[in-house]
């Protein structure tokens, strides 16, 4: 709950960047550190001002190494600190995910509880900035299949503060991974003051009865888009954003596909091995006995993602709407 009452309309950048300055000032135990974090506010803004607040101690600076980002931050956090790592893109992540995968990950495993890391791992990911290979890339269910991290994905201004904040709170290591296509497009009211927004909890954003569809991050709002459509066409969709993929919320889907019997999931990572796999299998063993169709997954192509043609490349409501109406026909 929001410690204050007065609200304002930020962009998420400026919702993520809150989330780390209330944090930041409410425990001094709260640092920052990636490439360009400092001075410069990194390269999308998120931490515009803090190090001429809080200073270069506790905005770092770092060299270009994502290994030495994260494995600083795991040697911060098990010795006290609440680091937050940015990684300037999460495409950039993988010459440091042995770090995340056999350290940060394992630490309270492997120590038998004597330790642990409550640190964030953030950064922009996904594609809708024509960023190609290397800067738009979705690779969540590589993080969601690591035993010992949280995985966050919000897909509005005021989740992104309070999933954030309780991240930061958070006494294990959480991926928090920032959707960069809405990082300015979509706006909303934010309170002020610290609030938390639970991780492992859904919301349902707009309710139905004919089919669920089921979303987080950017592809929410493509998903909206798509249940707009539907009922112009006289189809009356459940429309769920996970928010988080690590814990998700399974009793929220369950209660939503018991009611319509039809489900579909929309992601923007490519088809094969992805998180809508793990959530129609979900569906499929623990309500078969419900569904009136096939669980659907609508996704990105399983390729790279190219720099000129990602709106062939990436769901769009068409292919929503075409993956809801084949399971409602079936």
């Amino acid at each position: 709950m929001a410690t204050e009452t007065a609200t304002r309309t930020f962009t998420m950048v400026q919702a993520v960047r809150e989330a780390m300055l209330e944090e930041m000032r409410l425990d001094a135990r709260v640092c920052v550190l990636g490439e360009d974090v400092g001075p410069r506010g990194g390269v999308f803004l998120c931490t515009e001002g803090l190090h001429a607040e809080f200073g270069p101690d506790r905005v770092i600076d770092t060299p270009l190494s994502e290994a030495a980002i994260l494995g600083a931050g795991l040697g911060m956090a098990m010795n006290g600190l609440r680091p937050v790592a940015e990684i300037q893109f999460i495409d950039f992540l993988f010459p440091g995910y042995d770090q995340v995968y056999s350290e940060i990950a394992k630490i309270r495993y492997r120590s038998a509880g004597a330790f642990k890391a409550p640190m964030v791992i953030r950064g922009p990911y996904g594609g809708g900035v024509r960023g190609g290979l290397y800067h738009s890339q979705s690779p969540e269910e590589l993080f969601a299949h690591v035993p010992g991290l949280k995985v966050v994905i919000p897909s509005n201004p005021y989740d992104a503060k309070g999933l954030l904040i309780s991240a930061i709170r958070d006494e294990d290591p959480v991926v928090f991974l920032e959707p960069k296509r809405i990082y300015r497009s979509v706006k909303g009211e934010v309170p002020a003051g610290a609030y938390t927004v639970p991780i492992g909890k859904a919301s349902v954003v707009r309710e139905g009865n004919d089919a669920t569809l089921i979303s987080y991050g950017a592809m929410l709002h493509v998903t909206l888009e798509a249940a707009d459509r539907l009922a112009a066409q006289g189809k009356n969709v459940e429309v769920i954003d996970l928010r988080s993929i690590v814990p998700y919320d399974g009793e929220t889907i369950l209660a939503s596909v018991k009611k319509t019997g039809h489900a579909v999931v929309v992601v923007e990572a490519p088809k094969l091995g992805s998180f809508a796999s793990e959530i129609s299998a979900f569906i499929a063993e623990h309500a078969i006995e419900y569904l009136e169709g096939p669980v659907m997954r609508v996704a990105s192509i399983d390729t790279s993602i190219p720099y000129n043609i990602e709106k062939y490349y990436l769901p769009d409501a068409d292919r929503i709407v075409n993956a809801t109406r084949k399971t409602l026909e079936f």
